[in-house]
């Protein structure tokens, strides 16, 4: 993770293949994030806030994945990288693909 204060900058959604939006929602506890993240305001979620069933190693690797297709972008604020759901600019991309992924139901831990 990059040092505090430089925030890294999430990909445009316009530029991702939708092979990697697909392998990035692939992962279920990557469909946790982006289901906690749309469940609440903006800026709200610190990547420690979700409750997720990997180590901390795990977890900064799954919001870089999300990251990385331009599903989320993040930011910080003090000790804590908060999150957003870049929920419009990605359904501006793949139409209907978020949506899925809303309407799932988790599968139980």
């Amino acid at each position: 993770m990059p040092a505090r204060g430089t925030e890294p900058a999430p990909a445009d959604p316009d530029l991702v293949p939708l092979q990697a939006a697909l392998d990035a929602l692939a992962d279920p506890v990557r469909r946790l994030i982006v289901r906690a993240l749309a469940a609440a305001p903006d800026w709200t979620h610190a990547c420690g806030s979700i409750d997720l069933p990997v180590s901390k190693a795990t977890r900064t690797h799954h919001f870089t994945v999300l990251r990385a297709v331009g599903l989320l972008e993040q930011r910080d604020e003090g000790a804590r990288r908060l999150n957003r759901l870049r929920r419009e600019e990605f359904d501006r991309r793949f139409p209907g693909l978020l949506a899925l992924v809303l309407a799932e139901e988790p599968a139980e831990r």
